[in-house]
């Protein structure tokens, strides 16, 4: 990246903060005017048990802070970029529900206008160099914890934000065989993150 592209970099990144940020605002908001009974902190509190919002959270963390500082880790656009695309594949082949007003928006924002958003960038801006294959490995951490938190919270309220991690829905079995194959997805999709990254870096050497 040269100095005539920082501006761009740091405004786009900060872009894509607000965009996810605001999905994430927009949908508590719509949340709460459906459930008027609920107080924002127990509306924010039930939707943190929801890898999107864990995610589009982290967006806005790693991009509002490349929008700062004028810098984003390789691994760190390419880890977000990983999730985030997750969260879209997921949700338009499992989870999709037909919406309409604001729900519509919030719903294709955090699961379709931001992980779009989020591709362009790191294919734009990122760094992509000194990713090695290992890392897809590292990158089910979250994935990998998060699975340990909703299963904890679900024990202690009985409330499982996913059919696929409701062992009451799916059965232990039916859980772990879900977890097993979301986990081969998430590597998966890190080995082909990587991939890439190595394509783009080697085309840009060679211009």
């Amino acid at each position: 990246m040269t100095s005539h592209t920082l501006p761009a970099y740091r405004l786009t990144a900060a872009l894509v903060a607000l965009l996810a940020l605001t999905s994430v605002g927009l949908d508590t908001y719509e949340a709460l005017m459906r459930h008027p009974e609920r107080s924002l902190g127990e509306e924010i509190w039930r939707r943190l048990r929801y890898f999107t919002i864990l995610t589009n959270l982290l967006v806005v963390l790693g991009f509002a802070a490349a929008a700062l500082t004028g810098k984003m880790r390789a691994t760190t656009g390419a880890a977000l970029t990983l999730w985030i695309g997750i969260v879209a594949i997921v949700y338009h082949t499992l989870l999709f529900e037909e919406h309409t007003g604001l729900r519509w928006w919030t719903d294709h924002g955090m699961h379709t206008i931001v992980p779009i958003a989020v591709a362009l960038w790191w294919v734009a801006y990122a760094p992509k160099f000194g990713l090695r294959m290992r890392q897809a490995a590292y990158w089910l951490a979250f994935p990998s914890l998060y699975v340990v938190y909703v299963l904890l919270r679900g024990a202690a309220d009985g409330v499982y934000p996913y059919f696929f991690l409701d062992p009451v829905k799916s059965g232990w079995g039916g859980l772990g065989l879900w977890v097993l194959a979301l986990g081969a997805g998430f590597w998966l999709g890190g080995v082909l993150v990587i991939w890439l990254a190595g394509r783009m870096a080697t085309q840009r050497i060679t211009l």
